[in-house]
């Protein structure tokens, strides 16, 4: 089964089912394929040869989905930009996998000229908008050319994503994901994270972030309505939940800790929300349980990442308030591997760590990426004997749930012990006071690295000299952070991960030795 199947399925078995509202704006699933296969009869018809990339630069819209259609239903390549990046970043992209069309919305109109001019391997800009003097029309296009299916060949092997990394431990990697990884993935979510025909499912993770993309498809593989925002606003998310009805959600914690701080909760109407999945970080253990509180016993964990889509889940059942010690601290874990996912941890000789032992995690599974774009070195690090080596570092329990304690080079080393970033960031958490938390190793002469902690208070209460002995009732004193920073917010990337990267930045700019 390839992609461009699920979209002629949904239009032959569910052809009056709306299959995106956008605003105002609504589509069912029959004129949704016809669009989609009118884009990609256009594409073929600009020369375009199996393979090939197509370059898409646009906020989260129906056209951006329609690209998506587009590129897999005509065995293209799509390469989803991530617009948070500059120009440069963009360019340097581009030379890597040198499209031969770009597809960008007027949202993004300057940056996208200026990365246009840079590629010589472009040969057709296509403009979402109402007019470019370079540029085909997006519309254009699609109303000239045919919406029957593309005669074209798909192989499940074929690559029908090509998604850039974020960057936060290097430049960029294209990350290659298959026609069958992609498909077997929505399978995978669909059927363990709970989605149904009948469900209308809120994205507003960014369409560039394989995340917000394949828990739409996970909910379109069997029929369901999307209800898709531009970005996240936590007023604009619960008004919505509201007015669609709607019963599933996917959503970053952070964004989960927003609509539960938000005045706007008091008044909303989200008694049909069944279904929330949450995934890109690991929900804080307090805010989980207000999200319970708040929501009722629907919370859903996917673990996975770009280059193995899904990993391990942790069921709404899973999440146990109440119970013994064990049951309560898997609040804190991935949970469980998915049905095909093999999961290992290992120690750094590549032998399984015995159980409660910290390691690197493997997964080996469908979602697996076919490798790095022109980077065969660093996907032979990281892709080993049907393993996939994913630099995060965890544990398992007895009964197989998966911890993830830190990133492999986000552990802290200081006088010889391993310091697990998240382990401190969870007793900080713990501490009425403390809003979000976020811990880091910097430079010290004695120690080689010592712990420092970022935090964001609530209503401004709280002390350095508390929080570090708070630390220490809950963990070891080597553990606790030597200095606490208040800030007012954590610096975050596009998935509402906090970034690292960029609270390192100032402590190791002059060592030669930097953690990223």
């Amino acid at each position: 089964m390839n992609l461009r199947d699920i979209t002629i399925r949904n239009a032959q078995l569910s052809p009056e089912r709306e299959a995106l509202i956008f605003g105002d704006r609504r589509m069912t699933y029959r004129d949704f394929a016809a669009r989609g296969f009118r884009l990609a009869n256009a594409l073929l018809g600009l020369g375009l040869q199996a393979q090939e990339r197509v370059a898409m630069l646009g906020p989260n819209c129906p056209e951006y989905l329609e690209v998506f259609c587009a590129c897999e239903s005509a065995n293209l390549v799509i390469v989803n930009l991530n617009h948070r990046l500059s120009a440069r970043e963009l360019i340097d992209i581009g030379r890597d996998c040198e499209p031969g069309v770009l597809i960008f919305h007027e949202q993004f109109r300057a940056v996208a000229e200026e990365v246009a001019a840079a590629l010589p391997s472009l040969r057709h800009l296509v403009f979402i908008g109402s007019g470019h003097p370079a540029a085909l029309i997006y519309e254009d296009i699609i109303q000239a050319a045919p919406e029957t299916v593309p005669a074209v060949t798909i192989k499940d092997s074929d690559v029908a994503y090509l998604i850039y990394t974020s960057g936060t431990t290097g430049r960029p990697k294209g990350v290659m994901l298959s026609h069958r990884a992609v498909v077997e993935c929505a399978r995978q979510i669909s059927h363990e994270g709970g989605a149904r025909g009948c469900d209308v499912m809120l994205i507003v993770m960014p369409m560039f972030h394989i995340g917000g993309r394949i828990e739409q498809l996970s909910f379109t593989i069997v029929g369901a309505t999307i209800v898709l925002h531009p970005a996240f606003d936590a007023e604009a998310v619960l008004e919505s939940i509201g007015r669609e009805r709607v019963t599933s959600a996917h959503l970053a914690p952070v964004m989960v800790q927003r609509l539960l701080d938000s005045p706007a909760l008091a008044r909303a109407e989200i008694a049909t929300l069944r279904n929330i999945h949450y995934a890109s970080a690991p929900m804080p253990v307090p805010v989980l349980r207000r999200a319970i509180a708040t929501f009722g016993p629907v919370l859903t964990q996917v673990y996975g990442m770009t280059e193995c889509i899904t990993a391990t889940l942790l069921t709404p059942a899973q999440h146990v308030l109440e119970g013994d010690a064990r049951q309560t601290r898997r609040l804190s874990s991935a949970g469980q591997p998915f049905l095909g996912c093999d999961i290992r941890i290992v120690r750094d000789d590549g032998s399984d760590v015995a159980v409660g032992e910290t390691g690197e995690i493997l997964v080996r599974g469908p979602g697996v990426m076919n490798g790095y774009w022109n980077n065969s070195t660093q996907t032979a690090k990281v892709l080993r004997n049907g393993w996939f080596y994913t630099g995060d570092l965890g544990q398992f329990d007895e009964d197989h749930f998966v911890f993830v304690v830190d990133r492999k080079k986000d552990m802290i080393i200081s006088g010889g012990e391993n310091i697990y970033s998240w382990e401190v960031e969870e007793a900080l958490r713990a501490h009425p006071a403390v809003a979000e938390a976020a811990v880091i190793g910097v430079p010290d002469p004695q120690w080689g690295e010592s712990v420092k902690a970022f935090v964001v208070l609530r209503n401004g209460a709280g002390s350095a000299d508390e929080l570090i002995q708070h630390c220490r009732s809950l963990i070891a004193s080597y553990k606790k952070p030597r200095s606490v920073e208040f800030v007012d917010a954590l610096p975050r990337l596009f998935n509402g991960k906090i970034d690292k990267k960029a609270l390192r930045a100032p402590f190791w700019a002059e060592h030669d030795r930097k953690v990223s």
